[in-house]
């Protein structure tokens, strides 16, 4: 029956969506076991998961880095990615996003969306990655669909389209109602799955809410809202078939519930990947580019190769590149082009990934999700094509890091290994940057945040054997234009023999409002040049990079040439660049300059009785309160912070609430800090 069918027809390439300790690890390890590919179900808490196989990810309890896992279900081949929680490591969220068809974004049935569900969700939305909803942990005290699928539509803004009800509450969970093909499920303790008639007492219910799910569904899709206001109501493969359109086309989520620490729920879940998320055929072509014209490549393993690397692994035994291939088929021995890199490379060997276990494979096409060794060059976002039909497809976005610590090995013979592991550690993370203070000479490296500077550190010591000296983070603050300038008239004169410099140029300075760098001639006449205003931005653009303040770099400005002169001569673009430079270097000491400070948005979590010492060591911090949430024993208060005033939060917290409380934060951009006297 499947035989004429194109076979990527029967791929999923998936990701695993959450905020931390929602349960995705736990998800995806009944995946594999419901699957059949592990023959025992791993834990988080006792640190026998596939994917969470970095010692630290054990010690830790939690997702560091995106494990890739292969398996099997109904005659489908699922490549899934589990991704870390954590806001400190979005940037894995955004690399595995960038190559995946379908997530699936799991919740707690508890806590509904919480503030890391929202920052992945809207990362998927950035992609276009259609998602299905998993509201996990219903065997928990509280658990509460309803509530959980009201915090889906109030704070992510999808149409939540509920397919399931669940049967039994907290510990007494069984099983679900399937609405779609009004059936019952029902699960043992560690058995599989009971296909049984909808209980009576469950019917009357379950009809209703089934009636609401067609109405939903009615509502978003043409084709059933047709049959809908024919017939009075959606037959079983209607309502699939629509539902499978409002997925992918972004317009609605389907939810299902379930309890994956106890085994309920995951194969409904792995149905209805199958159902409703899109395979690579499904997908548009990617699209990339080849000297400046944008061009499309089908999932066909018979057209040119196209890959793109987003993930490299330093393992002792090689260097792990990962791949999505979007097009055309690839082979082991294969010489591809690096079309970023701009050189050849050639496949060693490719391997099937199973987190930290891999099985060889001869050939992988369009479609599939792989590592390859052999790679020299490639890094995370390269673009990996046939050499006779050469393309560069988009890059992940690499996000500015926030956090710094310099860092220094203790042994004096060490300075060589630590600039060769922090060279792997940024080849492995491109979050992570390393740089060299001018002024004091220390080396740098900056992150997303604590947890991320400190697991880099870590895993120098673990797998490299160094002993580092780390300094207390610092955060990168911004300079922008508080109060503007006009008319600066600055004149570039050099003249020691020969050839000299000359260049004379008036500027306006003021405030950007949208943020950024955006630079204006208004210079009519003929008196500077075209090439010579070329010359006058770069220059000014070589002077953001140090502000008058601090050294910080300088954003939110508008720069106007308004005049200037040449000589017949001197000028030249060296000439315009140095005075573009210094010019808007004196400009900027003439303006009224402010201090940005990066600043995030923290949610805590405590219990009520501890409510009002958070309040004031927030407010100690220069927080500033945006909500309050009372929940079950407890309370979550929202506040914007800045960055540099959480630095030792976690333990303070912990220390006020006995250990009870947590925290999450997220980057929420730039504000205004406090006097800059004390950043000279």
């Amino acid at each position: 029956m499947r035989t004429h069918l194109n076979p990527l027809v029967f791929v999923r390439n998936l990701g695993i969506l959450a905020h931390v300790d929602a349960g995705k690890t736990t998800v995806t390890e009944r995946i594999l076991f419901a699957t059949g590919t592990t023959h025992k179900r791993g834990e988080v808490h006792d640190g026998t998961t596939v994917t969470d196989f970095d010692p630290q990810e054990r010690d830790r309890g939690i997702t560091i880095f995106a494990a890739a896992v292969s398996c099997a279900w109904d005659g489908h081949r699922i490549n899934l990615i589990d991704t870390p929680g954590h806001v400190d490591f979005a940037d894995e969220v955004e690399r595995a996003l960038r190559v995946l068809d379908g997530a699936v974004a799991v919740f707690d049935a508890v806590a509904g969306v919480e503030p890391q569900s929202e920052s992945v969700w809207r990362q998927a939305d950035r992609h276009g990655v259609p998602r299905i909803a998993f509201v996990n942990k219903m065997d928990r005290a509280g658990a509460d669909l309803d509530a959980a699928v009201a915090s889906i539509r109030e704070r992510l803004h999808p149409a939540p389209l509920v397919v399931q009800v669940p049967i039994g509450t907290e510990d007494a969970f069984t099983g679900v109602v399937d609405l779609v093909r009004m059936r019952a499920l029902l699960w043992e303790d560690g058995g599989s799955v009971e296909e049984t008639p909808v209980p009576d007492g469950l019917r009357d219910e379950a009809v209703a809410r089934r009636r609401a799910l067609e109405e939903a569904v009615a509502e978003l899709h043409p084709g059933a809202l047709e049959e809908f206001c024919d017939t009075g109501t959606l037959s079983e493969g209607t309502l699939t078939a629509a539902l499978r359109e409002v997925t992918r086309d972004g317009d609605g989520v389907v939810v299902l519930c379930g309890s994956a620490y106890r085994n309920r729920g995951v194969e409904p879940l792995l149905d209805a990947v199958l159902a409703y998320l899109p395979s690579p055929l499904d997908v548009p072509p990617v699209r990339g580019t080849h000297e400046g014209e944008e061009q499309a490549r089908p999932a066909d393993p018979a057209a040119p190769a196209a890959a793109l690397a987003f993930k490299v692994h330093a393992t002792p035994t090689g260097r792990l590149t990962y791949l999505r291939i979007y097009s055309g088929t690839i082979e082991k021995g294969d010489t591809l082009w690096d079309a970023t890199a701009r050189r050849t490379e050639r496949i060693g060997r490719i391997l099937r990934v199973q987190a930290d276990r891999h099985a060889p494979l001869d050939r992988a096409v369009s479609g599939d999700i792989v590592a390859v060794i052999g790679l020299k060059s490639a890094r995370a976002g390269s673009t990996l094509c046939a050499p006779g039909a050469p393309l560069v497809l988009e890059p992940p976005g690499v996000p500015e890091p926030v956090v710094s610590v310099a860092v220094e090995s203790r042994r004096a013979g060490d300075t060589d290994r630590l600039a060769s592991g922090l060279a792997r550690l940024t080849e492995e993370d491109p979050s992570l940057v390393v740089r060299t203070d001018p002024e004091t000479g220390q080396t740098v490296l900056s992150g997303m945040g604590e947890l991320h500077l400190e697991v880099a550190v870590e895993k120098l010591r673990r797998e490299l054997g160094l002993e580092v000296n780390v300094g207390r983070p610092r955060v990168s603050y911004r300079e922008t234009v508080g109060r503007g300038v006009a008319g600066l008239v600055f004149r570039h004169v050099k003249q020691d023999g020969g050839a000299g410099q000359f260049a004379h140029v008036v500027l306006d300075v003021e405030p950007h409002e949208e943020g950024g760098f955006e630079f204006r001639s208004a210079v009519v006449g003929g008196r500077v040049p075209q090439e010579y205003v070329r010359a006058v931005e770069a220059g000014c653009r070589d002077a953001l990079a140090e502000g008058p303040l601090g050294g910080h770099p300088v954003t939110g400005l508008r720069v106007t040439l308004t005049d200037g002169a040449t000589h017949v001569k001197d000028s030249s673009d060296t000439a315009f660049r140095t005075a573009g430079r210094l010019g808007l270097r004196e400009a900027l000491r003439a303006c009224a300059m402010v201090l940005l400070e990066p600043v995030v948005e923290v949610t805590v979590i405590v219990p009520e009785d501890a409510v009002g010492g958070v309040l004031g060591d927030l407010a100690a911090r220069r927080g500033r309160v945006t909500g309050s949430v009372t929940r079950a024993g407890g309370a979550a208060v929202t506040a914007t912070v800045p960055l540099a005033e959480l630095f030792g939060y976690a333990t303070r917290l912990r220390s006020r609430t006995q250990g009870r409380g947590t925290f999450t934060a997220r980057p929420t951009g730039y504000a205004e800090g406090p006097e800059p006297g004390c950043f000279r």
